[in-house]
């Protein structure tokens, strides 16, 4: 299945809208597993910062993650990037709009980025499944921190990772490059670039899992089927939320043994 077609009508929707935009980001805070471990890790880690410092969100499609932090933590300035200019150009007119003035969007490609020394941290959320090449955009990460900068990375594991489980299995999700990194393979290229990977949890165990598919895989396959359930889709979030929170909950709460996605933190010496 093709995600960015699907993507594209809750982007279209949200446009020129601010309430909506908002709206969809607290949507998508609830309703997607993945944000609760990503916005936990930040917390944690973020929080500790006394000084002003900058963040990279490498891939930041409808800005969600840029929002959070700059609302969150007031002495950070953002500076955010995806390859989608429909993107960008929306989510620069809503931080204009809404005051946001110490996040900015820009359009970069992050196998050419060349910065250096420039940031504090990097967010790089459901990206590098995306990139073939991605020892070289480690490469670039790692250039482009400070010293003992921090690097955040979620992306599926090699086991289970986009719903595919044995050799015969297709992703998901079309527009991968890759089904998933093992602990072991992530961590072997990111210190091949020169990191130190701090931590590295599994996410989507047994329960995330579950409600992954019941919460966000079934009803994108119905809106790849069909827009006309677009309509439809408070309704079924309306009957399966009382079913999926908890077992999102449970998953969260559990020091998963294994799962589907990774969350991992590293730092440049």
């Amino acid at each position: 299945m093709q995600y960015d077609p699907i993507k594209k009508i809750f982007g279209d929707a949200a446009r020129n809208k601010p309430w909506l935009r908002i709206l969809f980001y607290k949507l998508l805070g609830i309703a997607f597993l993945r944000e609760w471990y990503v916005k936990s890790e930040l917390r944690r880690q973020l929080s500790q910062r006394k000084e002003p410092f900058t963040v990279y969100d490498a891939g930041s499609g409808f800005g969600q993650y840029s929002y959070f932090i700059a609302k969150q933590f007031p002495l950070a300035t953002i500076y955010s990037i995806d390859l989608k200019e429909e993107q960008i150009a929306d989510c620069n007119q809503f931080f204009r709009t809404i005051g946001l003035v110490r996040c900015s969007f820009a359009v970069e490609d992050l196998m050419q980025i060349q910065h250096k020394e420039k940031f504090d941290v990097i967010l790089s959320v459901d990206v590098m499944e995306h990139i073939p090449d991605d020892v070289k955009v480690f490469q670039n990460f790692y250039r482009a921190l400070k010293k003992n900068g921090q690097l955040f990375i979620n992306t599926p594991s090699n086991l289970g990772g986009s719903d595919v489980h044995s050799q015969d299995d297709h992703s998901f999700v079309e527009e991968h490059a890759r089904n998933g990194y093992s602990v072991e393979e992530i961590r072997n290229k990111l210190e091949a670039a020169g990191f130190h990977a701090e931590t590295i949890r599994y996410t989507y165990g047994h329960w995330g899992t579950a409600a992954w598919r019941l919460g966000i895989k079934f009803p994108l396959l119905l809106l790849h089927a069909s827009k006309g359930f677009f309509i439809l889709l408070p309704l079924y979030y309306l009957i399966v939320l009382p079913l999926v929170l908890p077992m999102m909950w449970l998953d969260y709460s559990t020091d998963n043994k294994t799962g589907t996605g990774l969350n991992v933190v590293a730092k440049k010496a």
